[in-house]
């Protein structure tokens, strides 16, 4: 059954423009973009194309020049990233393509600290950090260290971070950066089951190189000298 399409975020007109020497370089040139809830999509494009600048606008690290953000009831786009603390704790989950995760914990209080540091009691914490990792498939893991995990357990558990403090919008860095191919396909894979959970699914923008893995996303949107191309959808819906 195709879901009715709602939009989850919506950006307009993003302008961005830094300083090389005297010089002013446009890296992004009146961006329109929109993702919708439980919506897989990635974002492709050359280096230096523009693609991580958008995703830190998106994800309110970065002010953009013009232009606004809109994700649920709140708008932004020109406000400083300490400004959207709020923002970033409720909305929106980020993953990179280091785990950055804390060798001297264990993956449930890894997923736990980030929690306690929104607001949420260690024994909420706790719950909702057990409750990601079985959604990532590492629930029988919860004891287990950063050190005693492979690359793609790792990423499941940054994964599970982002996830738990739940957020409907998550971006991803090269997810899949540091993984080997058999592991990215795992990760994209369970990126899937994220989005299309008929539950509780969550929207996710990922920036990758790999046309391989971009094929599994439900949309790729392609960035080329600042500006989007026209692009269509991969799927007819979402299943």
């Amino acid at each position: 059954m195709v879901n009715t399409v709602e939009i989850l975020l919506s950006a307009r007109d993003i302008n961005k423009n830094f300083m090389v020497g005297k010089n002013k370089l446009a890296v992004l040139k009146k961006i329109d973009l929109s993702i919708n809830h439980g919506e897989l999509v990635a974002l492709m494009g050359p280096s230096g194309s523009g693609k991580s600048t958008l995703l830190n606008i998106l994800g309110g690290l970065l002010k953009a020049d013009e232009g606004t953000v809109e994700i649920e009831d709140t708008v932004y786009g020109n406000q400083s990233p300490v400004q959207l603390n709020d923002l970033r704790r409720t909305k929106i989950g980020w993953i990179f393509q280091n785990f950055n995760l804390l060798e001297h914990l264990s993956i449930e209080d890894n997923v736990a600290f980030t929690l306690t540091l929104s607001g949420a009691s260690i024994s909420e914490a706790r719950k909702k950090a057990k409750n990601a990792l079985e959604r990532v498939g590492l629930g029988d893991r919860l004891k287990f260290f950063p050190q005693q995990l492979s690359g793609g357990q790792n990423q499941r558990v940054s994964i599970a971070r982002a996830i738990s403090g739940d957020r409907p919008l998550l971006l991803a860095d090269e997810p899949t950066g540091n993984l080997d191919s058999e592991s990215g396909n795992t990760i994209v894979h369970l990126f899937q089951e994220l989005c299309h959970d008929s539950h509780n699914p969550i929207a996710l923008l990922m920036v990758t190189h790999d046309p391989v893995l971009a094929s599994k996303a439900d949309r790729i949107l392609l960035l080329k000298n600042g500006q989007l191309l026209p692009t269509s959808p991969l799927k007819e819906g979402v299943n």
